[in-house]
């Protein structure tokens, strides 16, 4: 039988650490705990094998092609596919923090957004059947969250591709750097907005998976809201522990076959909405 295979991104600290943990301790395969940092995910490895856990370690950063090629090109030689990907790397800038609003715009995006893409374009040829995919995601994603309502319409929209979403995102950047972005009706924060193109792309995703070509392989993506957490990114002020908000991640990665939960929005007390409408 083939070796199955699962990866975390970001997963030296925080959710990230928690989730390999959990997956360590439920999944029946490789976890893959990989991190931009080589010595911190090494690190972050050993503290589990202290554990009795066994985790490997690749280095990965998703904002960095050839090292996205790298972990692609040695899964492809190693294993027979990828059933599981938790796409939980995400950077959030402090407040105040002292780079600009612009620069901090195009950080935000790059990790959170179009890091993750270049991932799973990357990653998805790998995909073995019932494979389950999960977007880290955040309360900062509601739809609802978008002044302007021909926006709105625009994320939502049942017949967006990536490549338009992709469009909708440069006009934020280019907006940001006009200083228009208010004005033209998006949100102030670099960070919602990229957790909103999360959302869309889940959606834009599963409905590529669905299609009557894919939809016999029963690969599913979801995007999960873990909560407000104790991390370094909200300087651990949240009111869950990191273990704690694994456990939705973990679910939702673990989810069985032909599972009805698909492309959606699942909040950390694993209640399931339609991003679309949220």
């Amino acid at each position: 039988m083939p070796e199955r295979v699962a990866i975390v991104t970001g997963g030296n600290k925080g959710i990230g650490f928690a989730v390999v943990k959990q997956l360590c301790e439920k999944y029946y395969g490789n976890v893959y705990l990989t991190a931009r940092d080589v010595t911190r995910g090494q690190n972050a490895v050993k503290q589990l094998e202290e554990q009795g856990l066994r985790p490997k370690f690749h280095q990965l950063d998703v904002t960095d092609e050839d090292s996205i090629r790298t972990f692609r090109n040695y899964l492809a030689g190693k294993y027979m596919g990828v059933d599981i990907l938790v796409n939980n790397a995400g950077i959030a800038f402090k407040v105040p923090a002292e780079e600009g609003l612009y620069s901090q715009a195009l950080d935000t995006l790059d990790v959170n957004y179009f890091g993750i893409r270049e991932v799973c374009k990357s990653l998805y040829p790998l995909l073995n059947e019932h494979a389950r995919i999960v977007h880290v995601s955040s309360s900062s994603a509601r739809l609802s969250l978008i002044p302007k309502e021909s926006l709105r319409e625009k994320f939502s929209d049942p017949n967006l591709t990536e490549s338009q979403l992709d469009a909708l995102l440069d006009e934020f950047l280019e907006a940001v750097r006009l200083k228009r972005h208010l004005e033209e009706g998006w949100p102030h924060c670099a960070y919602t907005v990229s957790k909103i193109g999360i959302g869309a792309l889940t959606e834009i995703q599963q409905r590529k998976f669905e299609t009557y070509k894919l939809v016999q392989f029963d690969i599913v993506v979801n995007a999960v809201n873990p909560g407000y957490v104790q991390t370094d990114m909200t300087n651990y002020k949240g009111i869950l522990a990191p273990e704690h908000a694994a456990e939705v991640i973990v679910y939702s990665a673990l989810l069985p076959r032909d599972t009805k939960i698909r492309g959606k929005y699942i909040r950390f007390d694993k209640v399931v909405q339609v991003w679309s409408k949220s």
